[in-house]
């Protein structure tokens, strides 16, 4: 039965999933993802963590600005609220972290991966659907069909 639950528990979530247009290279789209895979990073179900996000999502906190602007007892309450209860603390700390460090140190979500090192699973399901957007976007290079 526990290896059900991890089962369950590691299923991949897309992007499509939650309705996140990656292919629209708009940053808050990017952040949308990056703020999904925070939440979809630690060991919790995934119809917990997808809950989670849209929670999030449907109090517009879709940006490191309006994040940092919520503030910690507000994303606890949100979480709270989605049951996302066991990580609600450190994810709340954790979304503030980040989203003052973009804000400060890299300015935009792609900025972000081209400089800085995230922990290796919520950056494999980030990256998993934002590299091909993101060399695209990077380099421009595709969009006139040259490389």
């Amino acid at each position: 039965m526990l290896a059900d639950g991890r089962a369950r528990m590691r299923r991949k979530a897309t992007a499509a999933d939650l309705g996140i247009d990656l292919a629209s290279k708009k940053e808050e789209e990017a952040f949308k993802w990056l703020l999904a895979c925070l939440l979809f990073g630690k060991p919790i179900q995934t119809s917990i963590a997808a809950q989670a996000y849209r929670t999030i999502v449907a109090a517009h906190l879709c940006s490191p600005e309006v994040i940092l602007r919520a503030g910690w007892d507000e994303l606890v309450r949100l979480l709270d609220e989605a049951h996302y209860v066991r990580y609600d603390f450190s994810t709340a700390t954790k979304l503030l972290e980040i989203s003052e460090e973009l804000k400060r140190r890299y300015g935009n979500v792609t900025n972000l991966i081209a400089q800085s090192n995230v922990g290796p699973v919520t950056a494999r399901i980030f990256l998993r659907e934002m590299r091909p957007h993101w060399r695209t976007s990077r380099t421009g290079a595709k969009k006139n069909g040259s490389r």
